[in-house]
Order: C-alpha cells, then sequence, then structure tokens
C-alpha cells in the first residue's frame, strides 16, 4: 500500500493528458486546426509548450546527470541552451510567424521553404519533409524507450507493457486533438518540469541541513566541482571545451517542433511576450537542473548508479508517495512532451508535404485530415516497432 500515492499520481496524470485530447477533438475540425491549432495559440501555451517539447528528458537526466558527474562544468551547457533559446525566439519566431502566413499561409516547414523560395519542382519540400520523417520517427522511438523504462523502474512492470502504454496515452490524445491538444498537455508538461526541477534540489539541501551545509560537504569531496572553468580531472578547460559546451544552442535554429509553436502563435505582436516566458522559464529550469546534479553528488558519491537517474534516485529516497508520483511524472512530462510533438509533426508533414503534393492534390480539408489522423497513427506503429528492443541501436 505504501505505493498507493505513487500509483495514483501516475495513473491520474496519464488520464488528464488523454482528457485533454478528448476535449479538443471536436475543436479539431480543419486541417488547419489538426495540425497548426488554427494558428490560435495563446502565448503563454506557445512559451511554455515550445520549451517543454525542446527540453524532454534531458531537462530532469540528461543535464543533472552531466552536473553529477561533472560539476559545475555542466553551467557552460546551460548558458548555451540559455543563449539558443532566446537567439532562436529573438531572431527566428516573430519572422517565421509572419511569413509562413505571407508565403501561402504554409502550415509545415517543409511547405514554407518550398513557398518561400518558389520552388515549382517541390524538391525541397520533398526532401525535407523525408529528413523529418526518417529522424523524428527514430525519436519518437526512444522518446516511447524512455517513457517505457520509467514506467519500468518506477512501477516495476515488464517493459513491453510498460512501452504500451506510455505509447498508448501519447498516441490517444495527439491522435484525437492534434496541435491543440499537443500544445496544451506540452503546457501542463512544463508547468510540471518547472515545479518539480525547483522542488527536489530544493527540498533536498533543506534535508542536509540548509545551502551552507550542501556546500560544505560538497566541498569535501572534489574541489573542482566548484570550478566551471575546471574539467572533471582538475585540469583547465580549454577554450575549444568551452565553446564546444556552449555550442549546444546552436541546434535550436531547425528543429521543426519548436519552430511550429512559432507559426501556431496567434499573432506575431504576442511574440515578445513569450518570449520573455520562455527565456525566464529556460533559465530558472537549466540553474536548478544543474543544482539537481550538484546536491545528488553530496548524497550519491562514489556509489553505483547511472548518473542520469540522479533525479529519480533523489525522489524515490526523500519524498513520500504522492508527492514521489507528482515528481517522478515530471520525468514522464518531459518525455512525452516531446514525442508528441515529434510524432505530430512528422504525421502533418506525410500528410501535407507528400500526400497532398504528390498523391492528392485536389484531397479535401477533411480527406487530409483524416490522413493526418492515420498517419499519427501509423508513425507511432513503426515506432513501437523499433522501441520494441530497448537495445535497438538503429
Amino acid at each position: 500500500m505504501e505505493n498507493t500515492g505513487l500509483y495514483v499520481s501516475f495513473v491520474g496524470y496519464l488520464l488528464a493528458m488523454v482528457g485533454v485530447g478528448v476535449f479538443f477533438y471536436h475543436r479539431s475540425k480543419l486541417f488547419a486546426d489538426y495540425i497548426l491549432a488554427g494558428r490560435g495559440l495563446n502565448y503563454w501555451v506557445t512559451s511554455l509548450s515550445a520549451q517543454a517539447s525542446d527540453m524532454s528528458g534531458w531537462l530532469l537526466m540528461g543535464l543533472p546527470g552531466y552536473a553529477f558527474v561533472s560539476g559545475t562544468e555542466a553551467l557552460w551547457i546551460a548558458i548555451g541552451l540559455a543563449g539558443g533559446t532566446w537567439l532562436n525566439w529573438q531572431f527566428v519566431a516573430k519572422r517565421l510567424r509572419i511569413y509562413s502566413e505571407m508565403a501561402g499561409n504554409a502550415l509545415t516547414i517543409p511547405n514554407f521553404l518550398s513557398n518561400r523560395f518558389r520552388d515549382k519542382t517541390h524538391i525541397i519540400r520533398l526532401v525535407t519533409a523525408i529528413f523529418i520523417l526518417l529522424f523524428f520517427l527514430i525519436y519518437t522511438a526512444s522518446g516511447f524507450v524512455a517513457g517505457a523504462k520509467l514506467f519500468t523502474n518506477v512501477l516495476q512492470i515488464n517493459y513491453l507493457v510498460a512501452l504500451l502504454i506510455s505509447a498508448l496515452v501519447i498516441v490517444s490524445y495527439t491522435f484525437l486533438g492534434g496541435f491543440h491538444a499537443v500544445s496544451w498537455t506540452d503546457f501542463v508538461q512544463g508547468t510540471i518540469m518547472f515545479l518539480a526541477v525547483i522542488l527536489v534540489p530544493v527540498l533536498s539541501i533543506v534535508k542536509l541541513g540548509g545551502a551552507g551545509a550542501a556546500l560544505s560537504q560538497l566541498k569535501t569531496f572534489d574541489t573542482h566541482l566548484l570550478n566551471p572553468f575546471l574539467d572533471t580531472g582538475g585540469n583547465p578547460l580549454t577554450f575549444i571545451a568551452i565553446l564546444s559546451l556552449v555550442g549546444w544552442g546552436f541546434g535550436y535554429f531547425g528543429q521543426p517542433h519548436i519552430l511550429a509553436r512559432f507559426m501556431a502563435i496567434r499573432q506575431a505582436s504576442e511574440i515578445p511576450k513569450a518570449r520573455r516566458i520562455a527565456v525566464i522559464w529556460v533559465l530558472i529550469s537549466l540553474f536548478f537542473a544543474v543544482l539537481i546534479g550538484l546536491v545528488g553528488h553530496v548524497w550519491y558519491a562514489g556509489t553505483t548508479g547511472d548518473p542520469e537517474k540522479i533525479f529519480i534516485y533523489l525522489v524515490q529516497e526523500h519524498f513520500p508517495g504522492a508527492l514521489s508520483g507528482f515528481l517522478l511524472a515530471a520525468v514522464l512530462a518531459a518525455v512525452m512532451s516531446t514525442a508528441d510533438s515529434q510524432l505530430l509533426v512528422t504525421s502533418s508533414s506525410i500528410a501535407e508535404d507528400i500526400y497532398r503534393v504528390f498523391l492528392r492534390k485536389q484531397a479535401s480539408d477533411k480527406e487530409l485530415l483524416w490522413v493526418s489522423r492515420l498517419a499519427v497513427a501509423l508513425v507511432a506503429l513503426i515506432a513501437l516497432v523499433i522501441a520494441g528492443d530497448p537495445e535497438n541501436k538503429v
């Protein structure tokens, strides 16, 4: 019975996400509604859904794990990611919102590029769509694997059962509610991630006796952990090494699931407000993600285990059932917020950039809507097959 609160939190979270999909099912009557929310997202949903779908499990697992191993060296990655976020919102978001509508009211990135460069042959559109399909299919499968492994580790259930549950939830609300459902669930997931990434290190520090005590204990380990200019061996970081870490932020400018949010905001004039929310969310979240790794080092240095699970270890050991379930649901939220976005972007590209252009030029709006929904199911099925083997290297 001690895990009842955890199970209730998990099940309640999953049912809520499906409920969002059901709610938006009847509000996605047009193809444009389904794949881009009819360009009607408010700036709060736009900003938080963009950042949640961007960060994925990296925020609660990857970055804390890196900080656990390398200390404040991880701050360079955080600086790069924060800088990349700001640059993307500052220089891409408003322009893309305006010109994607001007360029034939383009609903997908391949469509926008084809119209923008007046490609009558549709080669740009086809090649871009193929790249999205290929790489996001694999990325979606990795999201299914991550969700299944979380269920397996936390709830102690069979991997294949866990895989089917996590995939079914993601597919159901994406299939039903489209971009509206994906964006609103990502908004909720981004909020949960934000609360969790702050609560876990703060409460863990309190249990250590406060910030001063935690800092003193951290200093008893490797002193270089608190110096961002030293590597794991205590040697000075080279300029190239720092530049490489900061360079993580340059990956933002071409991610279709983030760019789709820019295209979907209801007015270009709301971009500055969305940008401020997104950048504040990112700055705070990244700082506390690094702090999780440092606090985790105090608790678990020298013990065996996976550094990327340091958030999970802290939650399982130091937080009671219902709160534990909420905090661990944040990891699932992080994974789902990216998998659902990539699943929808892929299916939208299949319907808009392949089916309509090369197979059925006169396809009706309703037909495209259902082709996109069926593409969600098809892409998810293929991703499930790939994810069936958690050690698959494809």
